[in-house]
């Protein structure tokens, strides 16, 4: 198979909001920027569809060794054969890369985080470093913009924690610190059991408000001068924010439910921001 179409058949598949911010960058990028999210979907994947822990292991040691074949020119995965021109043409290190792989290989070993300290590596390494790569992509001329870009990614990574709160918990996960669990009387089990409760809507709007935190906090960081290049994070932040906005006026049925976006929203709010931006 073309390794671009196998990446595109990736991310098409998974109907994920992030495929809507692709869609209006210009051939060259939008392919690029495809292979780096195919890529990891192939290690989040693994961690969240093998129920052996070893297995996954295995896996995923597969890919740290096939991120150092391809940078030596000897590429095995369609991925990593869509990747070999794009971490090229705008040089990737591969150190970025084996740093999303360490934040998969976390989900491994460590199914809840004392505070928010800790969750915050998780979330830079699975998020902030795909962020950082994105802008990179997307172009850039002030240091400023890979900031901003990790801000956003982080702010995406709370985003999807708050949304999937029930689906984690459902594999014995939780990504809401500890610490902040006992500050607003919810226990672990109470979030394993889905106990619905107004200490957790309460939880959750804490969690709310440090994610918009994040989002004011990046846009804050974006340099004027890189704005336009940096349309496709916009129009992706634009998604999630208005699906945060949906999970809060819903007041919280994360527990029971993953409440979603409809396609034709999504499309609807990605071109809209594209032209504004």
């Amino acid at each position: 198979m073309d390794p671009n179409q196998y990446c595109q058949d990736k991310a098409a598949a998974s109907g994920s909001s992030f495929y809507y911010s692709f869609l209006f960058l210009p051939q060259p990028k939008r392919r690029a920027i495809i292979a780096l999210y195919a890529f990891c979907r192939e290690v989040d994947d693994i961690v969240d569809e093998c129920s052996d822990a070893h297995v996954a292991q295995t896996k995923l040691a597969w890919w740290r060794k096939e991120i150092d074949d391809l940078y030596r020119g000897e590429p095995h995965h369609p991925v990593s054969h869509a990747l070999a021109p794009v971490i090229k043409d705008f040089d990737l290190p591969a150190e970025q890369l084996q740093e999303i792989i360490d934040g998969m290989e976390m989900d491994l070993t460590q199914a809840r985080y004392a505070d928010f300290k800790s969750l915050r590596l998780y979330c830079h390494r699975v998020a902030g470093v795909v962020g950082e790569l994105s802008a990179v992509i997307f172009g850039y001329t002030e240091r400023a913009t890979l900031h901003y870009a990790a801000d956003l990614g982080l702010a995406f990574q709370l985003t999807n924690i708050i949304r999937d709160v029930g689906e984690d918990a459902r594999r014995n996960r939780i990504y809401l610190p500890m610490d902040e669990l006992e500050r607003f009387n919810v226990t672990a089990a109470d979030i394993l059991n889905a106990r619905d409760s107004d200490n957790f809507r309460q939880l959750m709007e804490f969690q709310y408000q440090r994610a918009q935190q994040y989002y004011n906090q990046a846009f804050a960081a974006l340099p004027p001068a890189d704005r336009k290049t940096q349309r496709a994070g916009l129009v992706m932040a634009a998604i999630y924010r208005t699906l945060l906005d949906e999970i809060r006026n819903d007041r919280y049925p994360v527990l029971h439910q993953r409440t979603a976006l409809t396609p034709l929203r999504k499309l609807w709010i990605a071109w809209r921001t594209w032209v504004k931006a």
